[in-house]
């Protein structure tokens, strides 16, 4: 699967508002569907990148020999996840944010995780 299609598939997730693919090395998004006036999608993938980043750093500090599976941020009115892509995927990550009342937290987890295992970047 390429990165529009898991775009896409990642958008089909019940309560999806926007979904990005990113770099957390460059900050970078590689590509974004969704968003729009709710959120805009470059700079939450951008910012996002230091979420990672001080994850990462947390886990050496620690010194934790672990991966990270997902990363979650509950606001009020949405979820936020990040799935930093294991699979020789270098430093990407996806990133989706789900309204709270439309989306279940744990069929989109399940949604990345299928999606992880079939993009190939």
């Amino acid at each position: 699967m390429n990165i529009d299609d898991a775009l896409k598939d990642a958008m089909a997730i019940e309560g999806a508002i926007g979904v990005a693919v990113a770099d957390y090395e460059s900050g970078m998004s590689l590509g974004s569907l969704g968003g729009g006036q709710q959120l805009d999608l470059e700079i939450a993938a951008a910012a996002n990148t230091e979420v990672v980043r001080a994850k990462i750093r947390a886990l050496a500090a620690l010194s934790i020999d672990d991966v990270i599976e997902d990363i979650l941020i509950t606001l009020g009115t949405q979820y936020h996840l990040i799935r930093p892509l294991t699979r020789s995927h270098g430093s990407l990550f996806l990133y989706l944010a789900l309204d709270r009342s439309r989306g279940n937290l744990a069929l989109a987890r399940h949604g990345l995780k299928r999606i992880e295992a079939a993009l190939d970047v």
